[in-house]
């Protein structure tokens, strides 16, 4: 997958993934071993907590009734609400997208590391970040795997996990756009050896780049 030089000025991988794939953990990986990782999950939270930069923008567009007491996004109320309708998922995009696009440059501005990689999870979904990275890295995993994953750690019931999967692209899809896979399914070493491969690979490919 080869994008136009212009359209990025450093080397940079956009690692994407299913809901319960493993996207953290595998970031984590990266980050100790020098990559500069940048969240855009964690830039939302940001945008969306007390005083953030999008809180204004929410409460004039969805009411008060979707800004919590101590003045956060009311998370659970708020995806219930997009989830029942599409149309106000798009206007939460327009308000937070271009706010993240800012943090995500100017994170990546002040780094000095080899290379970057922006965590996006719904990399497939948006039509602007696979030409915004040098390659796209998936982490994929068996979706019974990804069921009971999140399962686990949130207490969702499996309804609802296959509910937020089926918003997100299918596996094949996004399997299709990748460069690069890590599979997630067994050991901690196996996780470690793949994640290793690449980033000796991403390295490499860095110093070509610069």
């Amino acid at each position: 997958m080869s994008h136009p030089a212009h359209s990025r000025v450093r080397f940079s991988i956009g690692l994407t993934g299913g809901i319960g794939s493993g996207k953290s953990t595998v970031a984590d990986l990266f980050a100790a071993r020098g990559a500069a990782v940048i969240d855009t999950d964690l830039i939302a939270h940001q945008l969306t907590a007390p005083g953030g930069a999008a809180i204004a923008a929410i409460r004039t567009q969805f009411g008060d009734a979707f800004i919590t007491s101590d003045g956060a996004m009311n998370r659970a109320k708020v995806r219930e609400h997009v989830f029942a309708e599409p149309e106000a998922k798009t206007r939460l995009e327009a308000i937070l997208h271009p706010l993240i696009r800012i943090e995500t440059e100017r994170a990546a501005a002040v780094t000095k590391s080899a290379y970057l990689m922006f965590v996006v999870p719904l990399l497939v979904e948006s039509g602007s970040w696979k030409t915004r990275v040098s390659r796209v890295l998936v982490i994929d995993c068996p979706e019974e795997l990804q069921i009971s994953r999140v399962m686990t750690r949130s207490g969702l019931s499996e309804s609802q996990v296959r509910a937020i999967m089926a918003a997100q692209v299918p596996r094949a899809t996004r399997l299709a756009a990748a460069d690069d896979i890590i599979t997630n399914d067994g050991s901690a070493e196996a996780l470690t050896s793949q994640v290793d491969r690449l980033h000796a690979l991403y390295a490499a490919l860095a110093v070509e780049n610069t």
